[in-house]
Order: structure tokens, then C-alpha cells, then sequence
């Protein structure tokens, strides 16, 4: 075996590699890390934007602030994912 065939010797079923199987794997690790990229960034932004002196607890304007920011920031993330998505198909169809 050259190590560029369709063998692979670390299980499977008949040690062949099912491509499908590495393609959804990948598109689920994009996906975890766009979550967390997602979440690493509504929190430094609505932490910048709502707690002014930081503590051991949050009093209930920061709770609020914070609760409000990241429901914002949730649906502009939304919104933009649905219209880049809906631009994707739209070019896929014109090819």
C-alpha cells in the first residue's frame, strides 16, 4: 500500500474509508467550533458592554444587561446565518 489508497488500517468495516462518514464528522467539528467562536464572543462583548466593576456577584441591571445583550446578539448572529445561507443556495442554483 502507497498511504494514498482507500484502505485504512484503523477499523471500520473492512477497513475501507467511508468518506461520507469523515465528511459529516468534519461539518459537526466546524460546527462546535462556530459555537464556540459564537459564545467566546457574545461573552467578551456583553461583559465589556454590561459589568462595569467586576465581583463576586452580579446585581440585577448587570443580570439584566447581560441576559438582553446576548438575546441581541443571538439574533443578529441569526439573522446574518440565514441571509448568508439563503445567498449560498442562491449562487448553488445558478450554477
Amino acid at each position: 500500500m502507497d498511504g494514498f489508497g482507500s484502505d485504512f488500517s484503523a477499523g471500520g468495516s473492512g477497513g475501507k474509508i467511508d468518506t461520507g462518514t469523515i465528511m459529516e464528522q468534519v461539518k459537526v467539528q466546524i460546527a462546535v467550533a462556530n459555537a464556540q467562536e459564537l459564545l467566546q464572543r457574545m461573552t467578551d462583548k456583553c461583559f465589556k458592554k454590561c459589568i462595569g466593576k467586576p465581583g463576586s456577584s452580579l446585581d440585577n441591571s448587570e443580570q439584566k444587561c447581560i441576559a438582553m445583550c446576548m438575546d441581541r446578539y443571538m439574533d443578529a448572529w441569526n439573522t446574518v446565518s440565514r441571509t448568508y445561507n439563503s445567498r449560498l443556495q442562491k449562487e448553488r442554483a445558478r450554477m
